[in-house]
């Protein structure tokens, strides 16, 4: 079958021939329908292989980790699911067994460093090996090309917007930083889950416009240095209860802050490399709650295929083949994408 593996560190992944896996016992094989594409794969494209190896990565492996397709063939003992089964495979891997996945907190499993798509064999093949039942969502009557990016794309966006709903009551307000791929699901998710008024900041107006299709009732161009002068102008100089930083460069970090209302909460998602350069007292809101955070929950992730079962929230996506890929990285990073980048593998 073809896959797009990273083959030797610092050099770009390539489009190879490799053998179709056996499952074994407990194990599922799963006919890739579609693979979403996400930022952190070009980061394991240029990270250094001293690194990769110190977290327990090894090269060759396939790259993708937000995939979704049919069940094609079970391993002996597996029960639940038959061949032709829709089905979205979770994003983050957990062991299931340490003390956070126990307490249901598997999006910080001891073992989350190495799984699909990074260090281990991901989507971006024809055929993809699940090792239990439990890496498994149903998909019911969603496309499977359409679910692929709410694994992670939209998984982890649920997985912020979750935390931070007690803070968004009647006549509050929530600030997306970065309309994007995520910020597309946080739009969504804030207006099905809470009451609040939702403002989306990105320096794309077609984006923009994008969050206002999905719900945006304010949206704000540009991230300079009167972006959180705007923001607290559109609050009427309270602030917002909840901003969410999914850039994470200086500046939208030092915006989100500076109009975050007291007691507020301030999300940073976004991995770009921003720091906090001022020290926090006196700079930063009193009792707010500022946290960071990659990856979601198996409850996440449930949770989020059926909120798009039922039609309340949508994925939009745009296709490339498999024999494309390197083109959809380059439009992913240059920001052409309407949807979520999708590699799609049933034809």
């Amino acid at each position: 079958m073809r896959a797009y593996r990273m083959v030797e560190w610092e050099s770009p992944p390539e489009l190879v021939e490799v053998d179709v896996p056996q499952p074994g016992p407990g194990e599922v094989l799963v006919k890739v329908a579609g693979n979403g594409l996400c930022h952190s794969d070009i980061s394991m494209m240029a990270m250094p292989g001293a690194i990769g190896e110190a977290i327990g990565w090894h090269v060759p492996f396939t790259l993708g980790h937000e995939v979704s397709g049919w069940v094609d063939e079970l391993g002996s003992g597996v029960e639940g699911f038959a061949p032709g089964d829709g089905v979205a495979l979770l994003s983050p891997h957990s062991c299931g067994h340490c003390s956070f996945c126990l307490r249901g907190q598997d999006s910080i499993c001891e073992e989350g460093l190495v799984g699909r798509g990074y260090g281990r064999d991901g989507g971006l093949a024809e055929y993809v090996l699940v090792g239990s039942t439990r890496d498994l969502v149903p998909l019911g009557s969603l496309d499977p090309v359409h679910a692929a990016p709410l694994t992670d794309a939209g998984a982890t966006t649920y997985h912020g917007v979750r935390r931070v709903l007690p803070k968004l009551v009647p006549g509050s307000t929530a600030v997306v930083i970065g309309a994007g791929g995520l910020g597309a699901f946080a739009i969504q998710f804030l207006r099905v889950l809470s009451p609040a008024r939702v403002i989306a900041v990105d320096t794309n107006p077609d984006r923009l416009a994008i969050a206002r299709d999905l719900g945006a009732h304010e949206v704000l161009e540009g991230v300079e240095k009167d972006t959180a002068g705007r923001l607290r102008e559109l609050t009427g100089g309270a602030g917002a209860e909840v901003v969410l930083d999914l850039v994470g460069i200086d500046h939208t970090i030092h915006a989100g802050l500076t109009a975050l209302r007291k007691a507020g909460s301030f999300a940073l998602i976004g991995a770009a490399g921003g720091t906090l350069k001022k020290p926090w007292y006196g700079h930063l809101p009193k009792e707010a709650e500022i946290f960071t955070y990659q990856g979601s929950t198996i409850a996440d992730a449930h949770a989020v295929m059926a909120l798009a079962e039922r039609g309340l929230v949508r994925s939009d996506v745009d296709r490339f083949p498999l024999d494309r890929v390197a083109d959809a990285y380059d439009a992913m990073e240059a920001g052409t994408l309407k949807g979520r980048a999708v590699v799609t593998l049933d034809a």
